[in-house]
């Protein structure tokens, strides 16, 4: 009895001491992270917007005249350079391949007969029978024959040509921007069949005279994801400057930004961009160490006082703090 008695209190000791455990550790303090505020040296980053432009745009032309058939494309497609956008064809092509075909015929049976009488008189020549005199004009008529004809053949190449030429390609590779005709449409040579713009987007910026001195080719620029909603520190992509135009448009300086990632914008499309107007110093702090309680930020201090601190901009690294905190001050987690 003493044993079982015994087994049963070491038993809801045991569980007691688990307990109590489990209590002790669930109440322990968790140690707060700790930041020495300094000033450090950031970017005075200016907002502005920038409109997605192509490059270069480029102009699939037609080459011949005629009435357009086969319109493959439309606005907003992707091609390839080589693509055909469309075929022009002309009646009169048709007809000129058929008489250059014809002609080209008639010339070869003249080169025949005129190598038949060659080879006639050639022989009657060889056995006395006719005077050498009637062999050179035999070769002459067929070397006449011959160029003829060879000067036929190269008529009907050019006629082909100019059929083949019938196909409108795409000069580069990039998305169609505009169709100016639709089948059907009657076309003079060189007229413009569609607009395309290359694959290579810029961002195309238009900063005030005052940044002029701050942006040169090289210049980082801070773009903001698509769409104008409110931008975070870490949504931002960063690109460079790789053209800085010579002459002013309306008092502003414009500036070609290379970004990846242009590929889905429209063409005109605004994003927002960020360009550094100089530096400056400044006490940041990282997001996590900011209470905020009824529209007021706070920071606790190490002490474990909590500070009143009025933030800035957010900027990579954290959030700017104008006032509140001093050089040295330590901060800690909530």
């Amino acid at each position: 009895m003493d044993h079982i008695n015994r087994t049963h209190w070491l038993g809801r000791t045991g569980i007691s001491a688990w307990v109590i455990a489990l209590a002790v550790l669930g109440t322990a303090p968790v140690l707060a992270a700790e930041f020495t505020v300094a000033k450090m040296s950031v970017d005075d980053l200016k907002a502005g917007f920038a409109t997605v432009e192509a490059t270069h745009i480029l102009e699939a032309r037609a080459r011949n005249g005629g009435t357009v058939a086969g319109l493959r494309v439309t606005e907003g497609n992707w091609v390839k350079a080589g693509d055909i956008l469309a075929t022009i064809g002309d009646r009169k092509l048709g007809f000129e391949m058929n008489a250059a075909s014809a002609r080209a015929q008639s010339l070869n049976a003249e080169r025949s007969q005129a190598l038949t009488d060659y080879n006639r008189v050639k022989q009657l020549t060889a056995t006395g029978v006719m005077p050498k005199v009637k062999l050179s004009d035999a070769e002459t008529r067929l070397q006449v024959a011959e160029r003829n004809l060879a000067a036929m053949q190269a008529e009907l190449d050019v006629a082909g040509q100019r059929t083949k030429e019938g196909s409108v390609e795409s000069p580069a590779t990039g998305r169609v921007l505009k169709v100016k005709v639709s089948d059907g449409s009657v076309v003079m040579p060189g007229e413009t069949i569609a607009t395309i713009a290359p694959e290579n987007y810029v961002l195309r910026m238009h900063m005030p005279e005052r940044n002029a001195r701050f942006i040169k080719v090289g210049t980082p620029v801070y773009v903001g994801p698509r769409g104008l909603d409110t931008v975070k520190p870490d949504a931002l992509t960063r690109g460079e400057v790789i053209l800085v135009y010579p002459s002013m448009d309306q008092g502003r300086v414009v500036a070609d930004v290379k970004v990846n990632g242009l590929g889905d914008y429209f063409i005109g499309e605004r994003a927002m961009v960020f360009i550094t107007s100089g530096t400056r110093d400044a006490y940041v702090i990282p997001e996590p160490y900011l209470q905020r309680r009824f529209g007021v930020s706070f920071v606790r201090l190490k002490d474990g006082s909590e500070v009143v601190v009025q933030t800035g901009q957010p900027i990579p690294g954290g959030i700017e703090i104008l006032a509140g905190l001093n050089e040295g001050d330590v901060v800690v987690t909530p």
